[in-house]
């Protein structure tokens, strides 16, 4: 056999011997391995088609906007008065209640003190004209004697007096009559005084506290608002704004209460010490009067009855 020939026989030796080795490590009956193609991949968001036209996909997750939303749900959406006031706590809605409630007291003695004291002015001033144009004290009792007031209690006291001191005045002066007249006119004039200044200090009150308790009902709305800021571990404004806004109603009605109250009282006060100076015109004027009797006392009888 030659070269050639020899070297031809390895080669297929060797490749009959490398089939039957590959022919081996595979299992009896097998398929030849062929590579199957991948499925395809679920798909993260639905098919444009399937999606709703103008709106992005959703990629938040669902247990990331549960809390959110939970709270949201729960917020007060109402923000008028009433609402603010019915979702407030049961403190700052006492204070509120006392709030409006003194406001209420307040224009109900505005009505009745202005009704009052224009009563009492216009009667003290009938009084005082009456006692001016009288000469004797007798005629001005009988010019105030179907009229009540003070005019006609001031009239009224000095006669009484006068009549007491009757039988003393041949023995001595009437510079004691005088001081027992002046006397008992300046306690009717206080008593007067005192009557018509009832129910301002009502005024006063209201008007210095008001402010501190609606102070006081925005402090406990305050606390309860950052209470419950932290149970929700948020800042979000929605969520803030409520609970101040709430407190913040309890000094805005504070304020309400509290303005009218003092504006109410000096005025009241203005009108009380006008009607004062009146009623001490009307008691100088008697005082007068009695002055007056007292010298007709020293003259001749028929000067006295001309005087009359």
């Amino acid at each position: 056999m030659s070269r050639n020939g020899l070297l031809a026989a390895l080669v297929a030796s060797v490749i009959l011997s490398a089939g039957s080795a590959t022919a081996q490590e595979q299992p009896t009956g097998a398929a030849p391995a062929m590579s199957a193609p991948a499925a395809p991949a679920a798909p993260a968001v639905a098919p444009l088609a399937q999606q709703q036209p103008g709106t992005q996909p959703n990629t938040t997750a669902p247990a990331e906007a549960g809390p959110s939303m939970a709270m949201e749900l729960t917020l007060p959406h109402d923000l008028s008065p009433w609402g603010m006031f019915m979702a407030a706590d049961i403190i700052v809605k006492a204070v509120m209640i006392g709030l409006a409630f003194a406001s209420l007291v307040t224009w109900t003695i505005w009505l009745a003190k202005s009704l009052e004291i224009f009563a009492g002015k216009l009667r003290i001033r009938r009084a005082v004209r009456a006692i001016g144009d009288a000469a004797t004290l007798k005629q001005a009792s009988r010019a105030l004697d179907r009229s009540g007031g003070p005019g006609a209690l001031l009239v009224r006291a000095a006669e009484e007096e006068t009549a007491l001191s009757t039988g003393a005045l041949d023995h001595v002066s009437g510079d004691g009559l005088k001081e027992r007249v002046t006397s008992r006119l300046s306690r009717i004039e206080a008593a007067a005084s005192r009557r018509m200044s009832r129910g301002t200090g009502v005024l006063a009150t209201i008007g210095s506290t008001a402010p501190f308790v609606g102070l006081f009902g925005t402090v406990w709305g305050i606390m309860n608002a950052f209470i419950g800021i932290s149970q929700a571990q948020t800042t979000n404004l929605a969520v803030v704004a409520p609970g101040i806004a709430e407190a913040l109603l309890a000094t805005a009605m504070g304020l309400v209460a509290a303005i009218p109250a003092v504006v109410i009282y000096n005025v009241f006060a203005r009108s009380i010490a006008g009607y004062r100076q009146i009623v001490a015109d009307a008691s100088a004027g008697i005082e007068r009067l009695v002055s007056r009797d007292l010298d007709f006392r020293t003259v001749a009888p028929a000067t006295a009855m001309a005087a009359e």
